[in-house]
């Protein structure tokens, strides 16, 4: 009998070699893969952009406008695709070099500059660096115009003109100025490695950028209105659930209680942020034609869900309010431009300054294409409701406080700005009355909130739009986060139930 612990030795060496072999095999294999891959990239089709190129995605962070000028140039023809290398190449060395003033880095630096005008480059960073100094900058415009591009493709003059820059300066994280300039510029560009890579810029003609003052002439005391979501998508208007049959049926009811106006909010990273999807457009289109249909004018708040307000940011967000702008200047049922939803609430946050300067660069932006319609800000509270207040066309702002302190709050606003058009953009009390909120309110008290505010109203002609048609079912943790004692309330300040039911509140929905 043959003893068992030979046998089983063995076959326990039979199976170890043939694992080594297997091994020694797989490994073999991926030395030959890696090899030949690597060969193959480097010989038959290698992405030079990658090998030599710091990769910059600018479609995620920087878009100026960019406007060619097309009277042709000295020397070699330019075709299409040279020029989109070139605008490629040479947006992507304003960005770097943003960046790197920012951070007082030279990295990138060497993919997007000459070694002669990296000197001056590193320089000027090493300098800033030792002093403490940043600067916070970003191009808003460009009106580049070729002037010459020689014969062998490898050197291109052009010029600059009216490029508008915003900046801020620090010194020891504390701000030195801000400023917003318009510079003409000349520029060289050679062609190294496939890339066009700036040899020279001149930095000529300079003067500082006025933020152009608003129409102070509209008239808005006629405004009876209502902040409107459908009841069923709060928040998410524009979604999958986008229900136009639902949307008209509550425009008519709107229209019918003695209403005019509407407040629309247009969420900025769902409608495609710098590039603005075209099914969002579509469905905001069905809005306004149903609004018009109704006899309803419509005021579109730009950027809600937007808290970002970074000078890096800026580019991205002037695509996309200058999409949203061409689009619906011109349509009839659009009565005003809200910039942006209680952004004071992000004061502490994102810093007042950068806030207050990112709207008053978006209201030269909103009004270089729209001269026609006004601009608003939705302040939160009556203490920011003057922030701003010669610069937008009429004062908006939200008020959630007891209806017995209102007049004195609002005649405040109204001596610290006499001559300008005020509207109260958002008020209610909610009807919730349960467990976290035991004695809080009832439908009774809603109605007599309404009921009392609206003879303030119509006493002092104070033109208004109230928080909201309906009642709702769930309250997106984006806007109030979870806290229940928070968001139940939140779901009950509608003048509907959310079974359709009319509160007694909805009596007093309009002036009397």
């Amino acid at each position: 009998m043959v003893n068992s612990h030979v046998i089983n030795f063995k076959t326990n060496k039979r199976i170890l070699r043939v694992l080594l072999m297997l091994s020694y095999l797989v490994v073999t294999s991926i030395i030959v893969f890696l090899f030949s891959s690597s060969y193959s990239y480097f010989n038959t089709g290698a992405d030079r952009s990658k090998l030599l190129h710091t990769e910059v995605k600018k479609v995620d962070q920087y878009l100026p406008k960019i406007t060619w000028k097309e009277d042709g140039n000295e020397g070699r023809e330019m075709n299409s695709q040279t020029l989109k290398n070139l605008e490629n190449d040479y947006l992507d060395a304003w960005y770097i070099q943003q960046i790197a003033y920012k951070s007082n880095t030279t990295k990138g630096i060497n993919d997007y500059f000459t070694e002669n005008a990296r000197k001056n480059l590193f320089a000027f960073i090493e300098h800033n660096k030792n002093e403490n100094i940043f600067v916070d900058s970003t191009t808003l415009e460009h009106h580049p115009d070729i002037l010459f591009f020689s014969e062998d493709g490898q050197l291109i003059v052009l010029e600059d003109k009216n490029v508008i820059q915003y900046k801020k300066v620090f010194k020891n994280n504390q701000l030195l100025f801000e400023v917003t300039e318009k510079s003409d510029y000349k520029i060289i560009l050679l062609a190294e490695d496939g890339f066009w890579r700036i040899r020279h810029i001149i930095k000529e003609n300079t003067s500082e950028v006025t933020n152009q003052l608003a129409n102070n002439s509209f008239n808005i005391s006629q405004i009876k209105g209502i902040n409107y979501y459908p009841q069923a998508t709060p928040w998410k208007m524009f979604g999958d659930e986008f229900d136009a049959k639902v949307i008209a049926n509550d425009f008519e009811i709107i229209k019918n209680a003695g209403l005019n106006t509407i407040r629309v909010f247009i969420p900025y990273e769902d409608f495609g942020k710098a590039k603005v999807k075209d099914e969002k457009l579509h469905k905001l289109t069905q809005v306004l034609d149903l609004a018009e249909k109704s006899q309803l004018k419509v005021i579109l708040t730009l950027f809600d869900f937007y808290g970002n307000y970074e000078t890096s940011d800026w580019t991205l967000n002037h695509r996309h309010a200058e999409t949203i702008v061409s689009t619906f200047k011109n349509h009839p049922a659009l009565l005003a431009w809200d910039l942006k939803n209680e952004p004071n609430l992000d004061f502490d946050s994102r810093g007042k300054q950068q806030i207050i300067s990112w709207l008053e660069h978006l209201i030269v932006l909103v009004k270089s294409i729209d001269e026609k319609h006004p601009i608003t800000i939705g302040w939160s509270n009556a203490e920011s409701a003057t922030i701003l207040k010669d610069k937008v066309d009429f004062i908006s702002f939200h008020y959630y406080g007891d209806y017995k302190s209102f007049e004195n709050i609002y005649d405040k606003i109204k001596e610290e700005a006499p001559n300008k058009g005020i509207i109260l953009g958002e008020f209610g009390t909610s009807s919730y009355s349960g467990l976290w909120k035991p004695i809080r309110k009832s439908k009774n008290k809603q109605a007599t909130y309404h009921r009392e505010m609206q003879k303030i109203l119509t006493y002092k002609n104070i033109p208004f739009i109230s928080w909201t048609l309906y009642d709702f079912d769930k309250i997106p943790k984006e806007v109030i986060g979870r806290l229940p004692w928070r968001t139940q309330p939140q779901k009950k300040f509608g003048f509907i139930d959310s079974k359709g039911n009319k509160k007694p509140s909805f009596q007093y929905i309009s002036k009397e």
